[in-house]
């Protein structure tokens, strides 16, 4: 699922970047200030939920309704894994990483904001651990317990 959205999520946010109006990153930025609220208050849950419609709105301001979709459900999936098996908490999203996706949108950068993308994907997917590990004491609706809200 991760290989999708590398095929996907890059070029949609390169779409982004030529479409979003002034209100469009004002509700990315929101985005990124509640993620890192979340992350403050030690609400991974919440703040995993929030970064994967971080990327679903990307997808909406690209205008990609049937890619928006695919990147939906790959989203929501991929959250179940990095909920499972991140080894950082930088792997919901690298503080800079959609600081800068941002600012490559607002500035009309299609190319930066492809790019950028295509490395936090990358950097997202190096940042979990599927090495064998001993059972957790969390049950996967206490892990996305969070989520629901």
């Amino acid at each position: 699922m991760f290989e999708a959205r590398a095929l996907l999520e890059p070029r949609t946010a390169r779409s982004a970047a030529s479409r979003a109006t002034p209100s469009d990153i004002e509700i990315l930025k929101d985005h990124i200030a509640k993620e890192h609220a979340a992350l403050d208050a030690g609400d991974n849950g919440r703040a995993l939920n929030l970064s994967g419609r971080f990327h679903i709105e990307i997808a909406r301001i690209a205008d990609q309704d049937t890619i928006g979709r695919f990147i939906e459900t790959l989203i929501a999936r991929s959250s179940l894994v990095i909920a499972l098996y991140w080894r950082r908490e930088s792997a919901l999203c690298e503080s800079h990483a959609h600081h800068a996706l941002v600012q490559a949108i607002a500035d009309g950068d299609e190319q930066n904001a492809e790019e950028l993308m295509q490395s936090h994907l990358v950097d997202l997917n190096s940042a979990l651990d599927f090495r064998d590990r001993p059972a957790q004491t969390l049950n996967l609706r206490e892990l996305l317990q969070a989520t629901d809200q």
